[in-house]
């Protein structure tokens, strides 16, 4: 057969092919230079006792009183966490003048004063909760008054500025793939999308409804958080004569200066939509715009809107605050506050909470210890490390490079 007789190639040949891959060999080799050859100078410590040791003491000294300042930091701080998941589950009141008041149960709700106040954490009373309903109530038109809960809460020692006002949301996982890609930037900033474009983009399935581009399109702005905070009125305030004293929180400067660059006032416009009947809002959006955006109705301005910002700015873990207000010149007085909650965004379907945070900040940041506690823990470690070392060095101590020790000399 043909595939076992095979003619045997000349011996000229066969030395002209081992030339060849000779040559070809050589072409492969690396320049004889020290970088290309790894003869470059290089550091390869011994780590010996007399080294190692001194170096744990060195870095547990220093992270203990990093650690120190850490946790002094954030223990300047007064931070209050109020859960209201369940206001709406509670017996509907009749009329704002005759609120049926609830205590919060204890393990909804957290005061973490400041260590200078807490000797007024004895002193707190439980917070409590009304539900008003004004779902089949005709005169009432604005959507944030269809479902309240009021809240009222004691701040038991004066809050200096600046004092910020937070929402908290838990089991929210902002930062599925999907989600967190789920916008058009471009349409954002003002510039004309087409709706066969946003169909072919990350925005889909939340793109077009009957052939009109959704303004702002995905899911992110679809979920905007809706509920809505009133400014905390202090009850019957002390060396007043005033019944109430309004403490106000600005949406003003809660964003990252950057942001607003992200996002356009109005779509319509040169290089974008030539009318508002080319767009629509979102689905989650239709109760706050019925009829579609109108000339009396327009969209939002989406630059100005800060707390549309920071929702649009995804949280990395399903647990997370975001800022809702802050007031940077103002002392909060202690006292008994109100405040009333508009609630449109539901957590209950994916057994979710939500809740406010009220806290100050110190030149850590927020109420935070974990990091200072860290350092600590990790100073503990170190220096615990090297009194062990230090022992055994002095207890028994090794040759360094004793050849008696390798297993094969044993």
């Amino acid at each position: 057969m043909g595939l076992f007789n095979r003619k045997k190639k000349p011996d000229s040949d066969s030395g002209d092919s081992s030339e060849n891959k000779k040559e070809k060999g050589g072409w492969k080799r690396p320049a004889n230079t020290a970088f290309k050859q790894q003869r470059l100078k290089a550091w390869q410590p011994i780590l010996t006792p007399k080294t190692v040791l001194p170096t744990l003491f060195i870095i547990g000294i220093i992270f203990a009183p990093i650690g120190g300042l850490l946790i002094w930091g954030s223990s300047l701080v007064t931070e209050i966490t109020i859960d209201y998941t369940d206001c709406e589950n509670q017996t509907p009141s009749a009329s704002n003048n005759s609120l049926n008041f609830v205590n919060i149960p204890s393990n909804k709700y957290s005061y973490q004063l400041r260590s200078k106040d807490d000797k007024e954490s004895n002193n707190i009373a439980a917070p409590r909760y009304a539900f008003l309903d004004n779902t089949n109530n005709s005169t009432v038109t604005d959507l944030s008054d269809k479902k309240q809960c009021a809240i009222q809460f004691q701040i038991p020692a004066d809050l200096e500025p600046s004092v910020l006002l937070y929402y908290k949301l838990t089991n929210f996982f902002q930062n599925h793939r999907r989600y967190v890609k789920s916008l058009n930037s471009n349409q954002l900033k003002g510039k004309y999308v087409s709706p066969k474009d946003l169909d072919n983009s990350d925005c889909k399935p939340l793109s077009t409804i009957d052939g009109k581009a959704i303004y702002p399109c995905g899911l992110i702005a679809n979920s905007l958080f809706n509920d809505t905070f009133s400014n905390p009125v202090l009850l019957n305030p002390s060396g007043s004569s005033e019944s109430s004293q309004t403490y106000n929180f600005s949406s003003s400067g809660i964003a990252w200066p950057g942001e607003a660059k992200k996002y356009t006032t109005n779509p319509v416009g040169p290089g974008g939509y030539a009318s508002l009947d080319e767009i629509v809002p979102p689905p989650n959006w239709q109760l706050r715009f019925p009829n579609n955006y109108t000339n009396e109705n327009p969209p939002p301005d989406l630059r100005s809107d800060e707390r549309f910002q920071n929702w649009m700015r995804t949280a990395g873990l399903p647990t997370f605050t975001k800022l809702y207000g802050r007031n940077d010149k103002d002392t909060m007085q202690k006292g008994t506050y109100q405040i009333v909650v508009g609630l449109n965004f539901p957590v209950l379907p994916y057994k979710g909470t939500k809740s406010i945070v009220i806290s100050t900040v110190s030149w850590v940041g927020g109420k935070n210890p974990f990091l200072g506690w860290a350092y600590v823990a990790a100073a503990a470690v170190f220096v615990l490390l090297a009194i062990l070392g230090t022992a055994r060095h002095l207890i028994k101590p090794r040759r360094l490079g004793d050849m008696s020790l390798l297993s094969w000399n044993r």
